[in-house]
């Protein structure tokens, strides 16, 4: 791969981008949906081409002693490349936001004000080992008309250029422009902090990681950031939760995918519940490899429990790794959740109607639940296909990242005449 000079070659790229964003500006739905098609077959046609890259980064990954759920994270295979491929035949099927109508009103002189869907421009996305963000983010960019510059992580960067280089191939064959997608394949830092810069040049960026990259984008781009992915997320079991309920949904939440943002880290039981809960669920914790670490009353409860710090409970793990608190009641659990939640994901599970709906109203992040996983905070689960990422911040966009949110809009105005008194 690349290495060094990195500011020329990213300053070309950005301006490449800028010009693709310009065709595609005015491309149409059908133009759009047959590159994404065409750039699914060519996934599935070019499967062995990308599953031998990937076996490079994952040996790579191996080697350097990195854990098993970001191993997890980096791994391609036949079904999942299939599903990416998939995924991008499912943003086909969706509405093309581009030049939607979403308010259209008329004033008193006659003026006809409206609002009109358009895209952003373009998107520079900065993530970490998951190639299969570079398939979403590529295909969701392109349906919203949006140029894209991809910087994946260094752990996947023979994955992530394998990809882009069959889908820019497709795209380039079905008369968009090839540079609508592009990927920096310098992994010299420098090419990175460049890109966070281009901000005459990129509209917005979007990094999708843990806190270490969040901040490291936050305090070097000039270029406008919405912040995604960080989920120190939680589970609050209730004093009347239904055991095997609460056990299902903690094991799912942490276990079925222990390296994605919307994963469980930290779990807080009422008190009341705790000593019937904890035998319940705390064995079968272990038995699928988590690491468990408790406040001194979850460990007179529950043996096998590492003693859980003030950094455990401000820690997005990523692992299979958990931290348990007891507390008194609903305003214990709400306190903690306000002082170390990311707001990405926040679930309560209880048979109280009352303290579920203090819940969702009292909690502020990006998806709030009563009695289901936080597993579930994902575009394609919401029903707005494949996302760019999780928003958790306010300000434009908030939650999951679909087509719309990857549009801004533009006021159109039509008159007879008029002139302002």
């Amino acid at each position: 791969m690349h290495k060094g000079n990195g500011d020329s070659l990213v300053r070309a790229q950005a301006l490449a981008a800028q010009e693709a964003a310009r065709l595609l500006r005015n491309a149409s739905t059908d133009e759009k949906n047959a590159a994404l098609l065409a750039m699914a077959t060519a996934l599935d046609e070019h499967k062995g081409v990308i599953l031998e890259a990937n076996a490079k980064d994952v040996a790579g990954a191996e080697a350097k002693g990195i854990s098993g759920a970001l191993i997890d994270r980096l791994t391609l295979n036949e079904a999942r490349l299939k599903s990416a491929a998939n995924g991008l035949r499912e943003v086909v099927a969706l509405p093309d936001p581009v030049g939607e109508t979403i308010a259209m009103t008329r004033r008193p002189n006659g003026l006809e004000v409206g609002r009109v869907r358009v895209p952003l421009g373009v998107i520079g996305i900065i993530y970490e080992a998951r190639p299969n963000v570079t398939v979403d983010a590529a295909g969701l960019c392109l349906k919203s008309g949006n140029a894209v510059i991809l910087r994946g992580g260094s752990e996947a960067i023979h994955s992530n250029v394998a990809i882009v280089h069959v889908m820019t191939k497709a795209l380039e064959g079905s008369g968009l422009p090839k540079t609508a997608i592009q990927i920096i394949e310098s992994t010299d830092r420098v090419a990175t902090l460049e890109l966070m810069q281009q901000s005459d040049l990129i509209d917005v960026l979007i990094p999708r990681g843990g806190r270490g990259l969040i901040r490291t984008i936050r305090e070097n781009a000039t270029v406008p950031i919405i912040e995604t992915g960080e989920g120190n997320c939680h589970i609050y079991v209730d004093y009347n939760a239904p055991l095997d309920m609460a056990r299902d949904i903690v094991i799912n939440a942490k276990c079925q995918r222990p390296g994605v943002c919307n994963a469980v880290e930290t779990l807080l039981v009422h008190k009341d519940l705790a000593p019937r809960f904890l035998p319940v669920v705390g064995p079968e914790l272990l038995e699928r490899g988590v690491l468990l670490k408790g406040c001194d009353e979850s460990r007179k409860i529950l043996s096998g429990l590492e003693v859980a710090t003030e950094e455990d409970w401000e820690t997005e793990y990523l692992d299979l790794a958990l931290a348990i608190r007891i507390v008194d009641n609903l305003e214990v659990a709400l306190t903690h959740i306000e002082t170390y939640s990311t707001g990405h994901s926040e679930a309560i599970l209880t048979n109280d109607y009352t303290n579920a709906k203090i819940f969702q109203e009292k909690v502020d992040a990006a998806a709030v639940y009563v009695n289901a996983s936080t597993r579930f905070t994902d575009g394609q689960q919401f029903g707005l296909g494949a996302e760019i990422g999780i928003s958790t911040q306010k300000l434009h966009a908030r939650g999951p990242m679909g087509l719309n949110e990857l549009t801004s809009t533009k006021f159109v105005i039509a008159g007879n005449g008029q002139i302002r008194a």
